[in-house]
């Protein structure tokens, strides 16, 4: 469909700079300038050329919220989770956006079975007999274009509750705390704060952590209850700019532990509250290319720290140490490093401990169980798909007996386990809901390896409509992120649901870069060998291809935020093996951003990106794959760039110089689409039917892009779509 207004063309405005001897134009920069009319003009330009570019797909993008709509119970309720005397749980409602939080008392302490609630119960009436409302979100974003809860906490004796919002989507929050007996807020107000707050033990303080200029969370404080914020005491203040802090308290109680960390060395410090005088002390100083993390355990009748480190080898190993400062070379393996077994994280409690783990690129959970002499059984919770997420869920009880965990694959809804530790039975509570008669196994799952070009076996998960390959290829979304070791596991989706009934398949490349096969697999795709994750997402999508899934017509790439760059990267190097490319919130403009110290975040990803500012190898190299700064004179296949205003990690301005220069340069720009939300963050729009639409907006796109526009959705238990 050819456009009937021209797309808008940025003024060219070049900036020249000079590094290590290397003379660098850039046109667009002049973007940046956020409070600009003109650029506000320009963006607001690009939305109308969008709009105007997808009218045709206004009824679809209607039919898909629908859909998504259809198949949500509006008006439900999580499982309650078990916190000191009472059980808390929250609450969704048709017709609202951001639902409560909600909690009963318990009624018998040694009953660990969550209540159900009464079957279709009203919004008006209570879910729970005894049911008392913390939080209503809907009235709390009332007024507010954005809303997003940072984090609440009820004190430890359970009359008080701190909570966090931001209404702007810049991801400062201000802390309130709500008397939940009279309803009534105290005067203690808290802003320019990131997340939420910890309280300590006896719940006369919260501590809480600010971020600097660059965005970077550098700052803890401690707020004593009934004070101004002024009267705040600085605990600690990280002036290295590479290093992030953050605050929590041991699920035990005893400890309020200080987290800093950049992206390769840790550095924790503790205070003990049977030892308040004691202050804050550093268990072991940083060193760098050292990581650990801390929490409290009784093993063996002894009270100590668990410590996850990698001092005896990449993919950590789980130790103890006694509750005082403690080098590495003294700390005691309790499961020692295997270079088959990623060690990622670890939850203690007082009879057991939960490890979380991932083996040949797959996430399990390990229980110890503890008994006078130290861990008396070690073993797996099993499951038998071929393809799976599990991980361990909301467990504040330090003495609970059970362990919540949540598990999913890519056809399975995301689904709640009580684990009892006594009796080792594993206990479904809840599979979310899919109305409308759905069936996981109407669908089919699979692990696919392709062959990188060193070699490599790169991981994807696949799932489609049971059948849907009968016929031959079908139209599918490959996925992709790889960077900060975050894992891209398999993950079901009722908006997805949208895709596979037409007859799309849905894809996870799990590039290095990520975490999926150890730390190697992260080492592999950062700094000086990030390319590594380009070539591997190129591989997944060739094999695709080679093995009949797709072709490269009917295939769209997917990714955002550094995932945004991945596709940024492949849109260069690859355009003829996609028929479509989505990129979200995506840092393309990597070059800039790493040479400028004073944008946010900058600093804190040497560790990932390298320093192109004092290192001039590490400058050729980002220079030689940066989507900005690499786009070509070349027919690209069609791309949707989407941003937000407000977003505080990856700027608007890189999507929109990027979108500038493929408009001015590809032999195809007008085919480059960028849409920018004016009020949202880096996560997007807040709420969640603002959710679905805008997750309709792109997904029609797509379906677009395969070719899928047209077809008519399979209804459930039926045969796979086809078009109209």
């Amino acid at each position: 469909m050819q456009p009937s207004v021209a797309p808008p063309a940025a003024e060219r405005r070049p900036v020249t700079s000079e590094h290590h001897g290397r003379t660098r134009v850039d046109d667009y920069e002049w973007l940046r300038a956020k409070d600009s009319p003109e650029v506000t003009a320009y963006l607001e330009a690009e939305n109308a050329y969008t709009q105007e570019r997808t009218a045709h797909l206004a009824d679809l993008r209607t039919r898909i919220f629908e859909e998504i709509r259809a198949r949500t119970r509006e008006t439900d309720l999580s499982v309650p989770t078990r916190n000191r005397g009472y059980w808390y749980y929250g609450r969704s409602f048709e017709g609202k956006e951001y639902g409560a939080s909600c909690r009963v008392p318990v009624t018998d302490p040694d009953d660990w079975t969550p209540p159900k609630p009464a079957e279709d119960c009203a919004p008006d009436q209570p879910a729970l007999p005894g049911e008392e409302l913390l939080l209503d979100l809907d009235a709390l974003a009332e007024g507010h274009d954005f809303f997003s809860l940072g984090g609440s906490s009820v004190s430890p004796d359970g009359s008080l509750l701190a909570y966090s919002t931001d209404v702007v989507g810049d991801e400062r929050y201000t802390i309130r705390v709500l008397d939940l007996a009279t309803r009534e807020h105290r005067p203690d107000e808290i802003v320019g704060v990131i997340g939420g707050a910890t309280w300590d033990r006896a719940g006369e303080h919260l501590y809480y952590t600010t971020v600097d200029q660059s965005w970077r969370a550098d700052k803890i404080w401690r707020h004593t209850l009934g004070t101004s914020q002024e009267a705040d005491e600085l605990v600690h203040h990280e002036e290295d700019g590479r290093f992030f802090v953050g605050v929590g308290r041991s699920r035990s109680d005893r400890f309020i532990i200080i987290a800093s960390g950049s992206k390769v060395t840790s550095e924790y410090r503790f205070l003990d509250a049977d030892d308040p005088d004691a202050g804050f002390r550093v268990f072991s100083e940083r060193r760098a290319g050292l990581e650990y993390s801390l929490d409290h355990a009784v093993v063996g009748g002894r009270d100590v720290f668990l410590v996850l480190h990698n001092h005896s080898g990449p993919d950590f190993e789980l130790g103890t140490a006694p509750i005082a400062p403690t080098a590495p070379e003294d700390w005691v393996p309790l499961i020692p490093h295997d270079p088959a077994v990623r060690l990622e994280d670890v939850d203690a409690f007082a009879g057991h401990l939960v490890v979380h783990q991932r083996s040949e690129g797959l996430t399990q959970l390990r229980l110890l169980e503890l008994g006078p002499d130290g861990v008396s059984e070690d073993y797996l919770v099993e499951f038998d798909h071929e393809v799976y997420t599990v991980g361990s869920g909301a467990n504040p009880g330090f003495n609970q007996p059970t362990v919540r965990l949540g598990y999913t694959t890519m056809a399975v809804p995301s689904s709640v386990y009580d684990f009892d530790v006594r009796t080792r039975e594993l206990t479904l509570l809840r599979r979310a809901p899919v109305l409308g008669g759905y069936d996981p196994d109407d669908y089919e799952e699979h692990r696919l390896w392709a062959i990188a070009d060193d070699g490599e076996r790169v991981p994807i998960s696949i799932v489609c409509r049971r059948g849907a390959r009968d016929a031959g290829p079908v139209p599918a979304v490959l996925y992709g992120y790889g960077a900060y070791e975050s894992s891209m596991d398999p993950y079901f989706s009722v908006a997805r649901l949208s895709l596979l009934d037409r007859g799309a398949a849905f894809a996870i490349a799990h590039v290095r870069g990520g975490g999926e096969l150890g730390r190697r697999w992260y080492d592999d795709g950062k700094l000086l060998r990030k390319k590594n994750t380009f070539s591997d997402f190129v591989a997944c999508a060739r094999h695709l291809v080679a093995t009949g899934w797709t072709t490269p017509a009917r295939l769209v790439a997917e990714g955002a935020s550094a995932g945004g760059l991945l596709m940024g990267a492949v849109a260069n190097q690859a355009p003829a093996q996609f028929g479509g490319i989505v990129a979200g919130v995506p840092f393309v403009d990597i070059l800039t951003s790493m040479l400028d110290a004073t944008l946010p975040l900058t600093v804190t990803e040497y560790d990932e990106w390298g320093n192109p500012e004092e290192d001039p190898e590490v400058y050729d190299y980002i220079a030689s794959y940066a989507p900005y700064d690499n786009v070509a004179a070349v027919s690209y296949p069609p791309i949707l760039a989407e941003t937000s205003l407000n977003d505080t990690r990856v700027l608007y301005v890189e999507p929109a110089k990027w979108v500038a220069r493929l408009r001015a340069t590809a032999l195809n720009g007008g085919d480059v689409l960028l849409r920018t939300e004016m009020s949202a963050g880096h996560g997007g729009v807040s709420g969640r039917y603002k959710s679905w639409h805008d997750r309709a907006f792109t997904l029609a796109w797509i379906l677009d892009r395969m070719g899928l526009a047209d077809a008519v959705a399979a209804p459930s238990g039926g045969p796979v779509a086809t078009n109209a």
